[in-house]
């Protein structure tokens, strides 16, 4: 007998899997495959008309069509350097967004149109202080009132005690390789710690040729490797210090000078950011940024003071009496944010460009000078994070604005911070940089004018 129970019956429909539209696809690749921050098909097709431009033999060196070629090469850069191994994790991404353009340069490798028109624009437009103000500004109007105080009133002390034993640790290197003294000091570790090139190299070179009676061109020649060599030193520094920090997080802020307790304790006093910044906030938070930089300009021209330090001051004084309202305080920081993210690397491509002359970097790697500056750098770096600690600062932290002191000016600071990943420590690297800076030229020379010539 049999029988049929249909309850038992199953019918099993074929399961049809729906691809992806082609435009899913699409976006697929627009939103994950990219170059820096460049989405892949937008990076590959600024190659292309950047590669029209040059076959047509002229590169216009207008915002427009520099904002894209800045971007195109400064992020293929920075990419490389991310990519490789080991390396890759300790800074090596803003070392090649500056000095393999330099070299591509000074060997022919970059189209000529392509460094006359980001040479013309790098110097005409100033757009560096742009950068720095943006950040500086972004960065003091994100801290804490109360921590920021305290960093400030802190970290001139490592700050001095890692120049006093730089200076004495480069000495002695120095010495048991059997070079003069008055050389080591005067034309390796001082222009090492004289603030970079602008504020550094070339005011010691008028001062060395006028006191002593030599051409300024073969002081400045002298001077200005030794500078890049102490950059490029603190950069890997500083991307060595970022990796300590991940493995050992006591040791760092993570952009902070000052413990979490300090945080804690005035955390109430913060005003809370809402993160919907419309774009009248954001355009008022840049505003706010030039208008500041334009002071510290004012104050240049009245009493000398370099504008980016007077700006610094100007910004501090604004976020302590409380002259700025929590949305601008907001816009302020979505700007710094937004030069962070996305015009770090092409900033650091046109400082490649226009004035890192490849030829001198490599006439100074003799093994007696990269030993006094490796010395003198590692010296200074390494005190400034044990005092730090000492005191109660993030001794990651003070390391790395340490490493500011023997950074290439405005743009050293922006590599070494960048290899850091601490952007948020530039108000600091501002002073370990300019006024730390000045102070060693003006004294030097004065030394050396009045006791040693």
């Amino acid at each position: 007998m049999s029988t049929t129970d249909d309850s038992f019956s199953v019918t099993h429909d074929p399961i049809e899997i729906q691809r992806p539209a082609l435009k899913e696809r699409w976006w697929h690749i627009m939103d994950t495959w990219k170059v820096g921050i460049i989405p892949l098909p937008l990076f590959v097709l600024a190659g292309v008309l950047i590669a029209i431009d040059c076959l047509g033999g002229k590169l216009p060196s207008d915002i427009v069509v520099m904002v894209a070629t800045l971007a195109f090469f400064g992020f293929a850069c920075g990419e490389f350097g991310k990519r490789l191994p080991i390396v890759g994790k300790l800074g090596a991404a803003a070392i090649c967004a500056t000095f393999i353009p330099s070299a591509m340069v000074y060997y022919g490798l970059l189209p000529d149109v392509v460094v006359e028109s980001t040479t013309k624009f790098y110097k005409s437009t100033n757009i560096l202080y742009l950068y720095i103000c943006c950040i500086i500004v972004g960065s003091i109007m994100s801290m804490n009132r109360t921590v920021l105080i305290q960093g400030f009133l802190r970290i001139f002390f490592p700050m001095l005690c890692g120049e006093i034993v730089g200076m004495f640790v480069g000495m002695g290197v120095g010495m048991a390789l059997g070079l003069e003294p008055f050389q080591i000091f005067f034309f390796i570790i001082l222009p090492i710690m004289a603030g970079g090139v602008g504020e550094g190299a070339i005011p010691l070179s008028i001062g060395y040729a006028t006191i002593l009676h030599m051409d300024q061109g073969v002081a400045l020649g002298r001077v200005l490797p030794m500078v890049m060599l102490g950059g490029l030193t603190a950069i890997i520094i500083s991307g060595c210090l970022n990796q300590l920090g991940k493995r050992f997080p006591h040791l760092t802020g993570e952009g902070q000078l000052m413990p979490n307790r300090a945080n804690a304790e005035t955390q109430s006093a913060q005003p809370a950011f809402s993160g919907k910044t419309d774009v009248t906030t954001i355009a008022s938070g840049a505003l706010l940024a030039v208008l500041l930089y334009m002071l510290g300009m004012l104050g240049h021209k009245l009493i000398g003071l370099p504008a980016p330090v007077g700006m610094l001051f100007m910004a501090v004084l604004v976020k302590l009496c409380n002259g700025a309202s929590p949305r601008l305080l907001e816009g302020s920081q979505v700007v710094y944010k937004f030069f962070q993210t996305s015009v770090t690397y092409p900033i650091l491509f046109a400082v490649g460009v226009a004035i890192t002359p490849w030829q001198e970097l490599v006439n100074a790697f003799t093994v007696s000078n990269l030993l006094v500056i490796v010395s003198t750098v590692s010296a200074l770096v390494a005190t400034g994070f044990f005092v730090g600690k000492k005191i109660g600062m993030h001794p990651i932290d003070v390391a790395i604005v340490s490493c500011c002191q023997s950074g290439q000016g405005g743009t050293g600071d922006v590599a070494i911070l960048t290899a850091g990943n601490r952007m948020s420590l530039m108000p600091f690297a501002q002073i370990a940089t300019r006024i730390g800076g000045a102070i060693n030229v003006a004294i030097s020379l004065l030394v050396l004018g009045n006791f040693l010539v």
